[in-house]
């Protein structure tokens, strides 16, 4: 097949979604494929809505003669009224892989309606998606109130080697000393950085030190103020911000360390709770989003809402001070890391759905009208 993918910036950032869209496009070129990549600016939602610069990718992208075109979600700004355009031009089958919905996120209320209107526009006028959970799928059906061909294709978590064995992970999580967390994301609101320091003060500085991975670059005034509010903090030497690091040294980290704590506003899936679970790290994860389809409360990690600085506290204390338990969680989870499929069979499945007869080149695609999002074919 001669595929496109529509994405922001490049293919190599370092995020979960653009790891599940390297890792898509690697499998597929492997397999025989064609996969052309489209980049286009991200330059903030408003101007990525109402600019028109990016419809004079219609021409390059209907000279590649597609068989389909797959696009990130995230980019669903910048792709309303292209695929309007595309649709009349080239006729092309268009399936979005949807990380996770931007209105599922918390947003001011008149902010949450505008971005509920885009996206549901977006996703009516796509002819199939491509989901990383069960929860994703649920919220772009409610949001759409209609049906297209889909695949759940949950992310894996083996990028980063064979991980630990369990009596690597026992050890580790039996010895004395501080409990060491690490918090894996973006440095943005979302990921929750913010409120793990709010929850780390609460607890003894001697019983914890953490370590931060993530680039600064989504959202820079975010990233100040967590430096700033790190540097007046008593416990400033108990934190260790790395920015973006490759997958070795992030692999030695995950190794090193006890409790994986990413405590997000929302989560799609959470590839970082996974590759954490890899090295017997228990996952403290957000309750809001799909992070319930990998971490089980209590077992394998632990749930906790967005927001909540005392749960998260409680957590961390319980986890500091009891470490038959730490041991304990820690081997559930590379238990549940074992059960998750490896990348090449994610990649396989969405495969094999974007050969199906829904999607195969001599049929035509659907004409979904985004102005009546019910459809008709």
């Amino acid at each position: 097949m001669r595929l496109g993918l529509v994405i922001y910036g490049r293919l190599e950032t370092m995020t979960g979604g653009y790891l599940y869209d390297r890792k898509l496009v690697e499998h597929l070129r492997r397999n025989g494929d064609t996969v052309q990549v489209f980049s286009l600016p991200w330059r903030g939602y408003a101007r990525d809505l109402t600019d028109q610069l990016f419809l004079g990718r219609i021409d390059e992208l209907t000279a590649a003669r597609l068989d389909l075109l797959l696009q990130d979600e995230l980019a669903h700004p910048s792709l309303v009224r292209l695929n309007r355009r595309l649709r009349q031009r080239a006729g092309v089958p268009v399936v979005s892989i949807v990380h996770h919905l931007r209105s599922s996120e918390p947003w001011p209320r008149l902010l949450r309606i505008v971005y509920r209107r885009v996206e549901r526009q977006y996703l009516c006028g796509v002819d199939g998606w491509i989901c990383n959970s069960r929860a994703t799928l649920a919220a772009i059906r409610e949001l759409a109130g209609v049906d297209r061909p889909f695949a759940v294709a949950p992310p894996a978590g083996d990028r980063l080697g064979p991980g630990l064995t369990p009596e690597a992970i026992a050890a580790r999580a039996g010895r004395a000393g501080p409990l060491r967390i690490v918090f894996v994301g973006s440095l943005t609101s979302r990921k929750g950085l913010h409120t793990l320091l709010a929850a780390l003060a609460k607890v003894p500085s001697e019983s914890w030190t953490l370590t931060v991975v993530g680039g600064d670059r989504w959202d820079p005034a975010y990233a100040r103020r967590i430096r700033r509010r790190i540097a007046g903090a008593s416990w400033r030497e108990r934190v260790q911000l790395l920015g973006d690091i490759g997958d070795s040294d992030l692999a030695a980290h995950l190794e090193a360390s006890d409790l994986l704590a990413v405590p997000s506003a929302y989560e799609g899936f959470g590839i970082a709770y996974l590759e954490g679970m890899a090295f017997g790290l228990p996952a403290l994860a957000s309750s809001a989003g799909g992070a319930g389809d990998l971490v089980r409360d209590g077992e394998t990690g632990f749930l906790v809402d967005p927001g909540d600085v005392a749960g998260l506290a409680r957590v961390i204390s319980a986890m500091a001070t009891d470490r038959e338990a730490l041991v304990r969680m820690s081997l559930a989870a590379r238990r549940r890391y074992e059960t998750q499929p490896r990348w090449v069979a994610t990649a396989n499945q969405i495969r094999s759905f974007l050969n199906s007869p829904a999607f195969r080149a001599h049929e035509a695609p659907r004409l979904y009208s985004v102005r009546n999002p019910g459809g008709v074919p």
